[in-house]
């Protein structure tokens, strides 16, 4: 009976060994809590927010979750679903919340968001958030009642908002230009620096003012504005077998699949495909702008140079007296002698320093709020991305490297993101009627 007793005895503790393993290998005895992660912050609703929650857990699985938001001790559940069977590991739900159909009113509220496990212990996580009902679009208050602007130039604006605004901005048609909030006379100012298009008129261009609240709500309003028409050369260029024999080795040696093309093969390529990546590339540059004013006065202009080429410049390339393409130059040209110093147009930070297609050996500064020049076709490089360069200072020597038939400098200007011309900026009346005193509030 002993030997039987003590069997009995061994035969529960590995019957009970054998169910605590299964229990806890099935996640039964899991005191994991679930997770609940957002797809963004939810910090103020406005009549309508989209919100996206994953809800996991990885080890028994998910029970139960809701959403529901409280206003006044009221619960509105936006959603509730328990699950049958175990192994729901995760779920994703996108919501919109519609503070109408809610009856939310304007004012403080609370978001609650909770889920449990299967575990035999129901764990579960409560996320809290306090949020804001906002249903008011902001009001946009223009500080610059007059405001010319030339074809293919830069526009400047100031405005207030009635309250903050993450994203706000100039729509000139559909293209959109970040704006910059700033203090101007220590109070919080709107500005936006924007590029007006080479064939922008008074009848058919729109300039509209946007702002964005937390809560999403938006408001535009439309800009005062002048646009002044200017003229623009037109010019054929024939593409000698020289010039394409002298200038295109260096990009097939750089792009593999110009190996084996003919010259006027290569220049298709790099007047269409490269032109455009060269294009993206500098415009992902400008996204990131420091948010507050480093140049000072009248952009410098290289010393002692004949300009070239000019901003607007409309290129058709001939080969053989056939058309082969065009091109519009978006800078303008300087030419001194062989190898002459470049200097910085303006105080500002090195933001890129290196290879760059088209313009060669390229250096591009950030002169902040969206502002930045490009100088290109360097022969050497004397400067390094991070590096805070103060106006004139030596960056490098200019040269013939990329689409250059010869030693010059290729200048450009480029306003969130967009070229503009940069005659504009060496005046120093336009900066300070288009400007200065419009940042004189």
């Amino acid at each position: 009976m002993k030997r039987t007793g003590v069997f009995a005895v061994i035969a529960v503790i590995v019957l009970l060994v054998g169910a605590a393993g299964w229990l806890y290998f099935a996640g039964y005895l899991d005191r994991g809590k679930p997770v609940i992660k957002l797809d963004s912050n939810i910090i103020a609703v406005g009549k309508k927010k989209d919100i996206g929650i994953t809800f996991s857990d990885a080890s028994s699985g998910l029970s139960r979750l809701k959403v529901e938001i409280i206003q006044d001790n009221n619960p509105h559940i936006l959603v509730q679903e328990t699950f049958p069977s175990r192994g729901n590991k995760q779920k994703v739900i996108r919501l919109t919340i519609n503070s109408d159909e809610l009856k939310l009113k304007n004012g403080p509220a609370m978001i609650n968001i909770t889920a449990a496990d299967c575990s035999l212990f129901k764990n579960e996580t409560v996320f809290t958030e306090q949020i804001k009902i906002d249903t008011l679009p902001p009001q946009i208050f223009v500080l610059n009642p007059v405001n010319y602007i030339n074809q293919g130039g830069t526009g400047f604006i100031a405005y207030r908002t009635s309250k903050p605004v993450p994203l706000t901005g100039v729509y000139v048609d559909d293209r959109f230009t970040p704006g910059h909030n700033i203090l101007i006379s220590n109070r919080p100012t709107s500005v936006a620096y924007f590029a007006l298009p080479l064939d922008a008129s008074n009848a058919k261009t729109k300039i509209i003012i946007f702002a964005r609240d937390d809560a999403g709500n938006e408001a535009r309003i439309s800009m005062p504005y002048d646009i002044k028409p200017k003229k623009f050369r037109a010019d054929k260029v024939n593409l000698s077998d020289t010039f394409l024999r002298k200038i295109m080795p260096e990009f097939q040696a750089s792009i593999p699949q110009l190996q084996g093309k003919t010259p006027v093969e290569v220049f298709a390529y790099v007047n269409t495909t490269l032109r455009d990546e060269n294009t993206k590339t500098i415009q992902a540059l400008c996204n990131k702008s420091i948010n507050k004013k480093l140049w000072e006065g009248t952009f410098h202009r290289m010393r002692n140079a004949q300009p070239m080429a000019l901003f607007g410049d409309q290129r058709t390339y001939l080969v053989e007296g056939k058309p082969y393409g065009n091109s519009v130059h978006l800078g303008v040209d300087l030419a001194s002698t062989a190898q002459a110093p470049v200097e910085a147009a303006n105080n500002g930070i090195v933001v890129f320093a290196g290879p760059l297609g088209i313009y060669g050996n390229a250096v591009m500064i950030d002169h902040g709020l969206g502002l930045f020049s490009l100088y290109g076709h360097f022969s050497s490089i004397e400067t390094t991305v991070g590096k805070h360069v103060k106006k004139e200072e030596k960056i490098g020597l200019s040269g013939l490297t990329g689409l250059a038939g010869g030693d010059h400098l290729h200048f450009s200007i480029l306003v969130g993101g967009q070229f503009v011309n940069p005659q504009e900026w060496w005046d120093p009346h336009w900066i300070e009627d288009n400007v200065m005193k419009k940042m004189n509030i």
